[in-house]
């Protein structure tokens, strides 16, 4: 299988979400569970258009959490997602999401897999960090500031169409295909026979 395309930066929910628990520990915001540090990270986190701008702002916002009560994030709003962007702010070495996502569209351009671009150039985000508001169209200005014109020309990023499901309506769709199960398709019989001979229990 080919691996042009392909790149792993490791930051994704449960990091966005650490660190907004390590923000909000550091600030003595007191919290009773990950349950309510996650509600905060959907309800009130977002990606901020530019980040050294958004620092100078008031981004004071307030949610109530029922048996909890009333939690005020200020900078933690946006300090939160832009891990994504910057993981050295969680204290992680590696490639931000737009320099991956870069890297992939430059190489699989290089590669001249085909003749026509268009293929790589849409941007699908999926999971539940990608439904931050502000992620699809920061990553998009990212992308048109990193790649050469003749890469980034007619880039699109797609936030989740159907949210935190987004993988799981992908899936319904693809099973309602009259094709499916088609060769790909592994039961469960073959899938714990393969993994019995890759995996040391």
């Amino acid at each position: 299988m080919r691996k042009v395309g392909v790149e792993v930066i490791g930051v994704g929910a449960i990091k966005v979400t650490g660190f907004l628990k390590e923000q909000m520990q550091e600030n003595n915001i007191d919290f009773e569970s990950q349950y309510t540090v996650r509600t905060l990270k959907e309800k009130l986190c977002y990606i901020a258009a530019d980040y050294e701008a958004e620092l100078s702002k008031d981004t004071t916002a307030s949610l109530e959490i029922p048996s909890e009560g009333w939690f005020t994030l200020s900078k933690e709003r946006f300090k939160t997602g832009e891990v994504l962007f910057q993981p050295r702010l969680a204290g992680v070495r590696t490639m931000g999401l737009h320099q991956a996502v870069a890297l992939c569209m430059d190489h699989c351009h290089a590669a001249k897999l085909t003749s026509n671009d268009a293929w790589f150039k849409t941007v699908v985000l999926s999971g539940g960090s990608a439904c931050l508001p502000g992620l699809a169209e920061r990553l998009e200005k990212e992308l048109n500031g990193l790649l050469p014109p003749p890469v980034c020309n007619g880039i699109r990023v797609i936030p989740p169409p159907y949210g935190v499901n987004s993988a799981w309506f992908g899936a319904k769709i693809l099973s309602n295909l009259s094709t499916f199960p088609g060769p790909w398709c592994v039961t469960k019989k073959q899938f714990q026979q393969k993994s019995r001979l890759n995996f040391a229990w």
